[in-house]
Order: structure tokens, then sequence, then C-alpha cells
């Protein structure tokens, strides 16, 4: 036995594919399809925020400005895409977008697709507060949500995926369902938490425009690519595995006319297929894996 002893989060056990339970999702289908879809807002000048061109850059007028392209004008132009489509979708939303932009808010409401609470702004991190003031961040988003919606959300991604050793806790503790924020597999699974389970629903930090074409700077072509191989993969893969295949995107990313067309051409393949696999959103994924395999007591 090795002297060596590893921390470890005692979030969740242990557990390889093929020795779980098989399971389909509805009507028999083997795949789901996700699109996740982060719409954010920043301070001016001020914070946190990524750049066009540089991981480490300052907060700047120029990155403000290309950041609030996704708001102004991006956003809209993937609003049209999807609806040509008939896609749902899921949308990461910073809570301070309803003061700001609430035209993007209006819109999600009028396409019934789903609020993901994704904190107050990206401007901030929610794993260096002290537990008081996360717990705090935590309510105002849902706040919000739940006041200009008039439905609470049920699941979770917060701003950077970044958790403090609480916030699991935190969250379920404010009655959400599921989070976004452990990419650790491509089915949902199980989390412990201080008030009960919590479900990890899967969220690509792969299929991401922001960790490819921005951190890794890649083009578009290969973030196309990316997303077809991805996708024609898993849908082999899930014959054996009822699986999630996720595309996350950012609007001041994806939604430059160039990069829309890459994602066009490569949502047409996935309708392609429209007819083998389940078009939803991270929400329902939650609800029919837990009315299959509900929280362990």
């Amino acid at each position: 036995m090795s002297l060596l002893k590893l921390k470890h989060h005692n979030r969740y056990d242990y557990s390889p594919l093929p020795e779980r339970p098989d399971f389909t999702w509805p009507e028999g289908k083997r795949l789901s399809v996700a699109i996740c879809n982060n719409i954010e807002i920043f301070s001016f000048r001020d914070g946190l925020g990524s750049d066009s061109a540089s991981v480490t850059a300052s907060q700047t007028s120029r990155n403000y400005a290309w950041r609030d392209y996704g708001n102004r004008v991006g956003q809209w132009y993937l609003f049209d895409l999807l609806d040509e489509l008939g896609f749902p979708a899921s949308h990461n939303f910073n809570s301070l977008l309803f003061e700001h932009c609430p035209q993007i808010a209006d819109r999600i409401i009028a396409r019934k697709d789903e609020f993901v609470a994704h904190g107050r702004t990206n401007g901030e991190r929610q794993d260096s507060l002290s537990e008081a003031d996360e717990r705090q961040l935590i309510e105002e988003s849902l706040g919000a949500i739940r006041k200009y919606t008039g439905n609470a959300p049920l699941g979770w991604m917060g701003p950077y995926l970044a958790h403090s050793d609480v916030t699991l806790d935190l969250l379920r503790e404010a009655g959400l369902r599921y989070i976004l924020d452990w990419p650790a597999d491509d089915q949902p699974f199980w989390m412990r938490t201080r008030a009960g389970p919590i479900l990890s629903v899967p969220y690509s930090i792969e299929v991401n425009d922001s960790p490819i074409m921005v951190f890794r700077q890649e083009g578009h072509q290969n973030f196309e690519r990316l997303m077809i191989d991805q996708f024609d993969e898993m849908l082999v893969q899930s014959r054996k595995y009822s699986l999630c295949y996720t595309i996350v995107l950012h609007p001041f990313v994806i939604g430059h006319p160039y990069r829309l067309r890459a994602l066009r051409r490569a949502l047409h393949h996935i309708a392609q297929h429209s007819g083998d696999v389940w078009i939803t959103t991270p929400g329902r994924i939650a609800d029919h894996y837990s009315s299959l395999f509900p929280p362990p007591s």
C-alpha cells in the first residue's frame, strides 16, 4: 500500500462506465443532444473577463466591447439560427442581465427555453468568497430569475465553473436539483452534499467555443470539425451506452458571422440525425435520469 494519500473530495464514488445499469432516453433514444448557451455580462474595465487575443489581458474598453457584441448582436443571430432549426436550448444566464439586457430574457421566455442560474456576472468568481458571501451570490442569482420569469431555476453553472469547498452544499440548500460544473462524465451522476444528493449533468469543456477558439486560438473550421466528430463518435458509442452530447456556446465568441456559419453547418449535420437522438435541455435530462435513478438515500 502506498504511503502517499491523495486528497479526495468525497462527493462521489468511482464508477466505471461498463459497470453501470443500462438505460435509454425517451422513445428509446441512446444519445441526448443539448445546446448550452452562456449569456454573460461584465463590469466595465473592472473585475474578470476574457479577451479575444490574450489569456492574461487586463480589462480594457476593447475587450469589454468585444464581449458586449455577444449581447448586442451575436445572441440575436444565434436565436434566429435556433429558431430556423427548431432546436431548444438552455441558457446559463447571469442575473444582472435582467437589469441591463431584459430583451434577451424576453426572447428566451418566448422560445420556452430553459434558464440555468449562472451567478450575477462573469466579472466575479464564487470560489474565493466566504460562505456567507457565496450564499448571497447564489440567492441573488436565483431570486432574480424567479422574480422575472415566475419560475425557480433547477440548474446551476457557476461563473468559470469554479467551486469552493461548500458550493455544492449551498446549491442544494438553495433548492437546486442539478449542476453543470463537474465535467467528469458523459452520463449524469449523483453527488453528495450535506443537504442531500444533487445531480451532475454533463457539460462539455471540450466542445466549447471559448476554450477552443479563444484560449487555444483554434480556427472556426477546427471547431466545426470537433463538433461533428464528437457527435458522430458519440452516436457510435451510444449503441452500447446511453450518453449526453453537449455543445457549449458564448454569443460573443460563436456569434461572429464566420463562426456562426461553422455552427450552422454542424447543427445541420446533427439535424440530419434528429430521428435517432433526443434534442433537449439539461433540465429535461436531469428530470428523465432522476425518474430512472432516484437520488440515493
